[in-house]
């Protein structure tokens, strides 16, 4: 994982944020406890946009699956990301921030799919990083015994989505400055 910001570069067929007024629509992605959802709320207080965390979007199956220790596979994973995308499309034009994992290169195609003006936001990072974090998180679902099945299956942006990868070491602000300019740069 990078320790400097790297960027992706817009996708064919992706329209790029145009001029003032445009209401971006992002996705902050990245494995558990890499602060997505921290992030993400700043980013949507930044923006003056809707937030949702994709926490919110989970059957109860799958949340009692992670909670019990069980990685989530892909057919669990259909009807989250399906939702999620439902809200992004539902926002499309006015804008809004989501958290998602978004681990795999498919998944963020499903939600370009369903939200074509879609942006990630990834925030990578060492695992040690990311699992020192988790431990300090006991309620929260996702355990940090667990962290290990996502590294393995995250999959980074690549050069074909829109979006750019920011180090989690870095300050909430930092990551919110530093995602602003990239959408900025866009707008240019």
């Amino acid at each position: 994982m990078a320790d400097q910001p790297t960027e992706g570069s817009t996708h064919a067929g992706h329209a790029a944020p145009a001029g003032e007024g445009h209401h971006p629509l992002v996705v902050v992605m990245g494995v558990s406890g890499s602060g997505k959802s921290t992030v993400g709320v700043a980013l949507a207080q930044r923006l003056h946009l809707p937030y949702k965390d994709a926490d919110d979007f989970h059957p109860q199956a799958n949340i009692d699956k992670m909670a019990a220790g069980h990685p989530l596979n892909d057919v669990d994973r259909a009807p989250w990301l399906a939702a999620i995308g439902a809200w992004l499309a539902h926002h499309d034009g006015s804008g809004a921030v989501a958290s998602c994992s978004a681990l795999k290169h498919r998944y963020r195609e499903t939600l370009v799919a369903a939200a074509p003006q879609v942006h990630f936001l990834h925030l990578s990072g060492a695992a040690d990083v990311i699992s020192d974090r988790m431990r300090h998180r006991p309620e929260h679902f996702m355990k940090a015994s667990m962290l290990q099945s996502q590294i393995d299956t995250l999959e980074p942006l690549t050069g074909d989505e829109p979006g750019i990868a920011i180090d989690v070491r870095r300050s909430v602000d930092e990551i919110v400055d530093e995602f602003v300019r990239y959408l900025d740069r866009l707008r240019d």
